[in-house]
């Protein structure tokens, strides 16, 4: 849901990640501080440190009054920026920094840092819905299987960008063994071995794969994307069709349309679970439901 830009934002915070993206920290500061100061707006600063970040940043907006927050970083300052501006009646503003950036993708903002500012100035207002998965928050994509592996393990790593993504999904996907689900959903029922399961309320991954062509951020369901085992020769295939907004093409892929769903992996008492670019371990079955028009985010103009 697209509504009419919101009155004059001139108070905004910028939630920064210091170690997200390759940026000077310091210097983008006073980039950001130039651009508001020349268009009569007043930046603050708040720099996550990785311990008890939600806490912290809810206490700080209880103490301050702000007209927008942008979270500076990657998909998992995004994704704290959105869960502590949860009924406050405050937007979320985006600066994309991290190696995926998946939810900025989604929304059409620009990727360059500078243009990406343009939305202090010039943007409209959308309502968005998230999710709940497992009593986790989650603004974009989760899943289950094989990319919550990989994720795992890029994140135990020190390298970071797509290269070293891909070498470690190319490590592990050789010895992969699919796990079989039952997932139960207010609309049907599935059971079966998957490569992967996606929880998506949105439809592209910040690697750019469209796993859930068609989706809509606000039309209060979501989406449940699952692969199923496939042999090595249609590797490239699948992949091609994950590129080309071509998921449902394909004879291993399928889709259910929910608003609640249990994701049960048997034989478990806990399931691997990425949600939003971080790898998490939750009870199984993990539960997930629908916050129908939850948050609100600064989005870019249309073009006439």
């Amino acid at each position: 849901m697209t509504a009419a830009a919101p009155a004059l934002l001139r108070y905004l915070l910028f939630v920064l990640n210091p170690i997200s993206g390759d940026l000077d920290k310091a210097e983008l500061e006073q980039t950001i501080t130039n651009y508001c100061t020349e268009r009569g707006r007043q930046a603050t600063f708040y720099h996550t440190t990785g311990t008890d970040d939600l806490t912290k940043l809810r206490r700080y907006l209880d103490l301050h009054s702000f007209d927008a927050v942008f979270a500076a970083g990657g998909d998992g300052t995004v994704s704290l920026v959105a869960e502590a501006l949860l009924e406050r009646g405050i937007p979320l503003g985006i600066l994309p920094l991290g190696s995926g950036n998946g939810l900025s993708k989604d929304l059409q903002i620009p990727q360059d840092t500078g243009e990406a500012l343009h939305l202090i100035w010039r943007h409209q207002l959308r309502v968005i819905d998230t999710l709940l998965i497992g009593g986790h928050f989650s603004a974009h994509l989760a899943d289950l299987g094989f990319n919550a592996l990989v994720v795992e393990r890029f994140d135990q790593g020190e390298t970071r960008g797509p290269g070293a993504y891909v070498r470690i999904a190319t490590q592990e996907f050789l010895g992969y063994e699919p796990a079989t689900y039952h997932i139960e959903t207010d609309q049907e029922t599935w059971d079966g071995a998957a490569f992967m399961v996606t929880i998506a309320n949105a439809n592209t991954f910040g690697s750019n794969v469209v796993i859930n062509p068609d989706s809509d951020l606000d039309d209060g369901q979501f989406e449940i994307c699952v692969i199923e085992p496939f042999p090595n020769a249609a590797a490239p295939g699948i992949l091609y069709d994950l590129y080309t907004s071509g998921f449902d093409t394909s004879i291993y892929t399928r889709r259910l349309c929910c608003r609640r769903a249990s994701i049960e992996v048997p034989e478990v008492q806990e399931v691997l679970v990425q949600i939003d670019g971080e790898p998490k371990t939750l009870p199984n079955p993990v539960e997930v439901e629908i916050n129908h028009h939850s948050l609100q985010v600064l989005v870019p103009v249309p073009s006439e």
